[in-house]
């Protein structure tokens, strides 16, 4: 075991989780041959498998299993180390792995940029997917934080609110429903829906609300991404449930309108995750310390508001009226 490498150790680790060769060797800009000789020298000098393929998926083997416990070990130790020596030199430098569920894209790089005006020494990895996959990274405790829509309790994890994330109906600006007041969950019931994928936290929180009033959500459309369901809002195909901080510094929001729904917005928070008993690096606290100490400039008001849509009659009266800015 003396002439097990680190860099041995890292290829292995990347491939134990990702379950790929081709993605650990993408993810550590390596050729797939160079990824799996690293593999073979490895598996020599331990005297079993560390891999087996079953269909077209691989799995670790019982010695893999045991191997990966002691890579992730090793590798939180050395984190440690460099943290610690980093805190006893009087710096913050070194890394921090942060992962988010794609909505937090609108404003997790904000929350980064001071940071690293504040720490220029510290590296950020930042890891944006969906929720599914990000339970999973924590599962494996893949990053020093997570940050996610709603909290991780399929998970041993410990977590903790530090951001409000108001979900909003969003429709076209020239809505037939635009700038009515006090609209019926049961008129919006009535409305074609554009939802994210099953598992999706704002689209749990929408079919949570539905079914406490026994409603049913009429979906016409599942679409993968924010920005594709705005563009889809646009071209008249329905209406969406999203976060607020979905319209930040987004070039569609003046052809978007919030409608005025009861029981709008909905009040949900932006939660920051660890596996628990995790314990954390420097850098990793640092940042913690951070996200509870910035949070005050990044809550929903914030964000720029949604233009007024353009004028047009209502069905009945002739009377002219104009859709809602975004509520602050």
């Amino acid at each position: 075991m003396k002439h097990l490498t680190l860099r041995q150790l890292e290829v292995f680790a990347a491939i134990a989780r990702h379950g790929s060769f081709t993605r650990a060797a993408e993810e550590l800009f390596l050729t797939q041959p160079t990824a799996s000789m690293q593999i073979k020298r490895l598996a020599e000098t331990v005297g079993l498998p560390l891999f087996e393929q079953v269909g077209k998926r691989i799995h670790l083997t019982d010695a893999g299993r045991e191997l990966y416990t002691v890579c992730r070990e090793i590798f939180e130790r050395l984190d440690q180390l460099e943290m610690t020596v980093a805190d006893m030199k009087g710096l913050k430098k070194g890394h921090l792995r942060l992962a988010v569920v794609t909505t937090a894209k609108y404003f997790a790089p904000r929350l980064l940029g001071p940071f690293y005006q504040r720490y220029p020494g510290i590296e950020v990895a930042l890891k944006v997917t969906n929720r599914e996959r990000i339970l999973e990274r924590l599962a494996d405790n893949s990053d020093d934080l997570c940050i996610l829509g709603q909290p991780p309790e399929e998970i041993d994890a410990e977590y903790q609110p530090f951001l409000e994330n108001p979900l909003v109906i969003l429709a076209p600006a020239d809505h037939p429903l635009a700038g009515a007041r006090k609209i019926t969950l049961a008129r919006i019931a009535e409305e074609p829906f554009l939802m994210r994928e099953p598992g999706s936290g704002t689209r749990m929180a929408l079919e949570r609300l539905f079914e406490r009033h026994r409603l049913k959500i009429r979906v016409r459309m599942e679409l993968g991404s924010n920005e594709a369901i705005k563009q889809a809002i646009v071209g008249g195909l329905g209406i969406s449930v999203l976060s607020q901080h979905t319209l930040a510094l987004d070039g569609t929001t003046g052809q978007l309108t919030i409608l005025d729904v009861q029981g709008f917005p909905i009040q949900r928070h932006w939660y920051v995750a660890h596996p628990r008993g995790k314990q954390l690096s420097v850098v990793a606290r640092t940042f913690l310390d951070y996200l509870f100490e910035v949070r005050q400039h990044f809550v929903a008001p914030s964000i720029p508001a949604v233009r007024d849509a353009p004028r047009r009659k209502s069905g009945a009266g002739g009377n002219r009226r104009r859709s809602h800015s975004a509520r602050r």
